[in-house]
């Protein structure tokens, strides 16, 4: 079902009858003839002046005219190219504004399930890396992706692996991310001994002797697989990129923010520069205190511009966990676990550094991974009591999820400027930060489907009085996550001035039962005026369509 939004926000939607009806001339930026027009079409702006319209005219990187499709037809001349929609929906390109694109293949990936969010158990597992070890040379590394019956089944842990393993390295990663387990072959490899204290931000699990178990979380994860990564094929990550933005585009996503610390800053920029996507990509710089002194120093020797659509900005931290293996610090305990409310990666302390470096003239956009109800009531608080809401509201500090800010923390998010970034689709009150001016951004957080969100988000994300309309949904994917990169004056909306960032999808996202929207792509997806991405081809240089 669709929610009812408050007035202000019914109002900018309930213009679009209004308009479509009117036929309003195009607002052109110029009257030079544009190199390509698209018409006929049933065009989503995002704009909330003027929501929809019927053609959209682009010269070079940028769009010239939106408006009906006898006005923007006339503005072609000579070798202008025309496109004929045949009544599609164009909406402006998806921005995800919460990926992890830096997964390096190492060794032998093994899959145990088609499933992006798979949940083998031990057995299958153990089976699993004993039949590769087998087969694969020494040292070569084996990597298993596990879900929480493997992370919270402590007989699998160094000791089994050692032996079902032949003295390979061993790797097993949650899907999620939180939490991963080495063997003491693996252990070695990354420079892992049993004097390894815990490192800021992350910790190992030891058994009853203080040995080190194999297991480890949150920055003591990351740090082990950086150093893993990084030694990584170069060829194989610039591959990885390619393949991701080839399956992006399909999908219509134009621009990702990518969470960029699983390898070197080195490695990561020149990655990007040779795989030359053809999408804008945003790295947040993820910085992690236990590599070279926080490693801000490293990515301070990276520019800001790697190459014409790759960026560096933001700096991110994580505070804590997920509720997935109960280490989001929540205000109530977990069931079944009495006295557990889970935990903070970093000391309050730390925290508020954290957020009066992000004071300072200058410095990076604040993105803070924040899950839990109880991490996000620290750090609004942290926030409120070192500065005014008039100095924060420009800086823009985004929380990573966020789906624990609720009741009465939606006003002060709200007051303060906060932006939420990749909520978790199926536990975000999403009418409810929109009903209060909060600004929500989408990221996919690997998985990687914007119209199964957009499914979730017009449906369900908590309770039904918490569906939203497609209209505001579609904006979530576009303005939104444009609002939280300070892009909005650039990408977002469809607009005069703006960047041709679009994506003609293969079917009406805004009539189309709910269950269809997952199976939505993109048939046209143009970035900076160009066409990354065609299925249409009934088109001419004559400025006449084919039909």
């Amino acid at each position: 079902m669709t929610a009812r939004l408050s007035p202000a926000v019914c109002v900018a939607w309930c213009v679009t009858a209004l308009l479509m009806g009117a036929h309003p001339s195009p607002r052109s930026a110029s009257a030079a003839p544009p190199d390509l027009i698209l018409t006929g079409g049933k065009i989503f702006t995002a704009d909330s002046t003027h929501p929809w319209a019927e053609a959209i005219a682009i010269r070079g990187e940028r769009i010239v005219a939106v408006g009906t499709n006898a006005d923007v037809h006339r503005l072609g001349q000579g070798a202008t190219r025309e496109i004929a929609l045949h009544g599609r929906v164009v909406i402006p390109g998806i921005n995800d504004a919460h990926d992890h694109l830096g997964d390096v293949p190492v060794g032998v990936d093994v899959r145990t399930s088609a499933e992006p969010t798979p949940d083998p158990g031990a057995v299958q597992v153990i089976d699993s890396i004993r039949a590769v070890a087998a087969r694969v040379p020494a040292g070569t590394w084996i990597k298993v992706t596990i879900g929480l019956s493997v992370l919270s089944d402590t007989t699998v842990r160094r000791a089994v692996l050692d032996r079902v393993a032949a003295g390979r390295p061993v790797l097993l990663w949650t899907w999620w991310g939180h939490g991963a387990i080495l063997n003491t072959a693996g252990l070695r490899a990354l420079g892992i001994d049993e004097s390894a204290a815990d490192p800021l931000g992350g910790w190992y699990e030891r058994d009853v002797s203080g040995r080190l178990t194999g297991a480890m979380y949150e920055y003591a994860e990351w740090s082990a697989l950086r150093r893993l990564y990084s030694t990584g094929s170069e060829r194989a990550l610039v591959d990885g990129l390619r393949a991701y933005a080839d399956s992006a585009i399909l999908l219509g996503v134009t621009t990702v923010q990518d969470m960029a610390g699983l390898v070197t800053p080195t490695l990561t920029v020149r990655a990007f520069r040779d795989a030359d996507l053809p999408m804008r990509v945003r790295l947040i710089r993820w910085s992690n205190p236990n590599a070279s002194g926080r490693n801000e120093a490293e990515w301070d020797t990276v520019p800001a511009r790697v190459s014409p659509w790759v960026v560096v900005s933001g700096r991110k931290w994580v505070l804590d966990a997920t509720p997935i293996e109960e280490n989001a610090l929540m205000r109530r305990p977990y069931p079944g676990r009495p006295g557990w409310y889970g935990r903070l990666n970093f000391p309050l302390d730390t925290i508020r550094a954290m957020l009066r470096d992000a004071l300072r003239p200058g410095a990076a956009q604040l993105a803070l991974h924040i899950v839990g109800d109880s991490t996000g009531a620290l750090v609004i608080d942290a926030m409120e009591a070192l500065a005014p809401d008039s100095v924060w509201r420009p800086l823009r500090v985004r929380f990573e999820h966020g789906g624990g800010i609720a009741g009465a923390q939606i006003a002060r998010a709200r007051r303060l400027g906060i932006i939420i970034s990749q909520p978790r689709p199926e536990g975000a009150p999403l009418r409810s930060w929109l009903e209060a001016g909060l600004t929500v951004a989408y990221g996919s957080d690997m998985l990687r489907n914007p119209y199964y969100h957009l499914m979730i988000a017009v449906t369900e994300p908590t309770a039904p009085d918490q569906a939203i309309s497609r209209e505001a949904a579609v904006t979530i994917l576009t303005r939104g996550s444009a609002y939280a990169e300070f892009a909005e004056h650039e990408k977002g909306t469809l607009a005069p001035g703006m960047l041709a960032d679009l994506a003609v999808l293969s079917q009406d996202v805004f009539t189309v039962p709910a269950a269809a929207l997952p199976a939505t792509t993109s048939v046209l997806t143009i970035v900076g005026g160009r066409i990354v991405h065609d299925q249409l081809s009934h088109t001419t240089s004559t400025g006449v369509s084919e039909h």
